[in-house]
Order: structure tokens, then sequence, then C-alpha cells
């Protein structure tokens, strides 16, 4: 065979080869176009109007509802500080002690201006009777008399002032001694020995037994839901299982000037299991913006630049995209105000993979389920 011939009949193979393959090819495009299209399994959720609530909490600390700042009556050098905190008291109670030493000189001093005073009444009185006696025989003049009446009231009016100043000290020196008035425990001392004090100062802080409180700071967005009377759940870091219900006894009237919080008193059943000073919970429920259905997060896709929801059509098995509008976050995903109606059946697991008219696989029982919203049903 010639050359030219062979290159001919190569160029013949080689042709015939483009087309073999271009048959196969066409072969393989018509089998894959017709494979059935996978269908993908999802998880749904029924849409429902939910409460319009939300949970908050604050973190307060046990007080007592009645704390005494007791402070000494009498200032002076602290010498001895007879309580620690945590320590029960009775009424009585010896708390602290001062120096007494200036205290006894001025009680010392107003004794002593006492009994000079009772000698001059002594001297008076005596005057006062002689002159009346020479009045009566006529030696001495009304003046006269006038003048010694004059001075034993004088005389009386002194003693009288000076014995209320004698008592007077030796009450200042029996307040040395500050003494608790009331059963309770000592919540706090602000005064040590050698501290020299003034009359009033708070040296130690005792807490009433009895009824106990959480005391909280409450934002200023928020105070407005609360109102004296109002019960809140109330739980102990110390012991998560002890729960008990409190009732909320005092609002403040003005917030804070620094933090901007109202304060709120929860007064708590009587138990003496709950100690003073120990980290309290308070859980209570209040109004968030009305309307709207709540759906998990990994409901909501973006499509066309706007939130989007799947929705499932229970009979055709398919789903078709819904444009929402979304407000606020809840603790169970978003809030949809407009796009969605109760009922309606929202894929919440495997939305990214949606398209319009997908067919999609769901368990039979979770269709038939009325309670779709309480739980993810798992999916087929």
């Amino acid at each position: 065979m010639s050359h030219i011939n062979r290159q001919r009949v190569r160029g013949m193979l080689f042709m015939s080869g483009i087309a073999l393959a271009g048959l196969g090819l066409a072969s393989c495009q018509d089998k894959q176009a017709a494979a059935p299209e996978t269908i993908r399994p999802v998880k749904i959720m029924k849409a429902e109007q939910k409460a319009a609530t939300r949970q908050v909490s604050y973190s307060g600390s046990v007080k007592a509802r009645r704390e005494a700042n007791l402070g000494f009556r009498v200032g002076g050098k602290i010498v001895e500080r007879c309580v620690d905190v945590g320590q029960h008291v009775e009424p009585g109670t010896v708390l602290a002690r001062l120096d007494t030493t200036d205290l006894q000189l001025s009680l010392k001093s107003a004794a002593a201006s006492l009994a000079a005073a009772q000698s001059q009444l002594a001297v008076a009185q005596s005057v006062y009777d002689r002159t009346t006696a020479l009045f009566t025989r006529g030696f001495a003049s009304q003046a006269t008399m006038d003048d010694r009446k004059l001075a034993l009231d004088q005389a009386k009016f002194n003693l009288d002032s000076l014995r209320s100043a004698r008592d007077q000290a030796f009450n200042q020196n029996a307040y040395s001694e500050l003494r608790s008035d009331v059963a309770g425990v000592v919540t706090n001392v602000m005064a040590e020995a050698g501290q020299v004090v003034t009359s009033g100062s708070p040296v130690v802080v005792v807490a009433r037994d009895g009824e106990k409180e959480v005391a909280v700071a409450v934002p200023e967005s928020e105070i407005r839901f609360f109102n004296v009377g109002d019960s809140l759940k109330v739980q102990f870091w110390a012991d998560p299982g002890a729960a008990q219900t409190g009732v909320v006894r005092e609002i403040a009237g003005s917030a804070d000037a620094t933090s901007r919080t109202f304060a709120m008193r929860v007064s708590l059943p009587d138990d003496p299991a709950i100690r003073l000073g120990v980290t309290a919970m308070l859980t209570a429920s209040i109004p968030v913006e009305a309307g709207g259905i709540a759906v998990p997060l990994s409901a909501v896709t973006e499509r066309d630049g706007h939130p989007n929801l799947w929705v499932l059509n229970p009979d055709m098995k398919t789903v078709a995209p819904r444009r929402v509008t979304t407000s606020a976050f809840t603790d169970d995903g978003v809030r949809i105000t407009s796009g969605l109606q109760a009922g309606d059946l929202v894929v919440t697991a495997g939305a990214q993979f949606m398209t319009p008219g997908k067919i999609v696989s769901i368990a039979r029982d979770e269709l038939a389920s009325a309670s779709l919203s309480d739980n993810l049903a798992s999916a087929r």
C-alpha cells in the first residue's frame, strides 16, 4: 500500500474513533439525565404562636430585712473589740469598749460641782431663814427679804442643773460600752481597737434575727415589669436544689446614680437553712414584643438579600421558599413577625440545601404528630 493510502486509512480510523467517543458520551449523559433526583431528608417543626415573654435572671445576696449600724453615743478611743463577724449576739452583749479616762474625770468634776451647789443651797437656806425671823420682828426690810429669797431660788436652780450634769456624766461613762439592743448576727465590723471614733460613727453592723430577703439590682429597662407583691423563683448557688418562692417587698423609687439600676428587695420564707450572705438567683418572666412565631436559627436562610424560610407542602412532599420578617432574638431562636402562619411546617435542618419544588423525605410519625413545635423529630 502506498504512503498516501496509509494516511487516508489512518484519518478514517481517527474520525471513526471520535464518532464512537461522542456516541459513548451522549449515552452517559442520557443515563445521568435519566437518574432519579436525590431525595434529601429534613427535619421540620410546626409553627405556633408562643407566649410573648422571656426569662430574666438577677444575682443578689441574702440579707436580713432589718440591719442596725451600731455606734457609741460618745466619742473616744476604742480599747477593745469584743465580737467578730458572724458571731451571734443577744440583747445586752458588749460589742466594744472605749477608754474611760476622760469620762471618769468628767464624772468627778460634775460630782464636785454638785457637792458645792448643795453647800451653797444650805447656806442660802440658812440666810433666808434668819432673814425671815428678823423680818417677822421688824428688824429686816422687805427689800432684804426679797434678796434672800432670790439667792435661795438661784441656789436651788443651780443645784438642779448640776445634778443633771452629774447624771449626764454618769450616763456618758456608761456609754463607753457599746451593747447590742437586738438579737442577731454581726455582719460587719468597721472599727478596731486603737481607733478614735466620734459620737454616732458606725462600729458594728448587726443583722436582726427573723425575716430574710434577697437584695438585687434591676436594670432601668426592665424595672417597669415588676410590682410589689410579685412572686419570683429563687435559687441558691450554694444549694441549687433548694428553690423557694420570694415576694417583691420593696422597689427603690429612684435609680442608683452610678449603676443606673433600681434596688429591689424580695422577701423569703422563714427557713433557718438559708444563711445570710449566700448568693441567690432570681428568675422571672417578663413581656417581650407582642406577636410573632419563634423558629430556630437553623431554619432561617438568606434568599435575594432577604430572610427566608422553607415551608413544606405535606401532600406533595415539596418545599417552597417563604420571605419573612424577623424581629428580636429569643431563647429558642428568632421571632418571625410576618410571612409565616401558625400551622405552617418549616424546615429546621437541611434548609441550606433546599431549592424551590425540591422533594424531601419526612418521617410519617413526624407529619402526624400534633407537637411538632416541641422537639425536632428525626427525619428519614
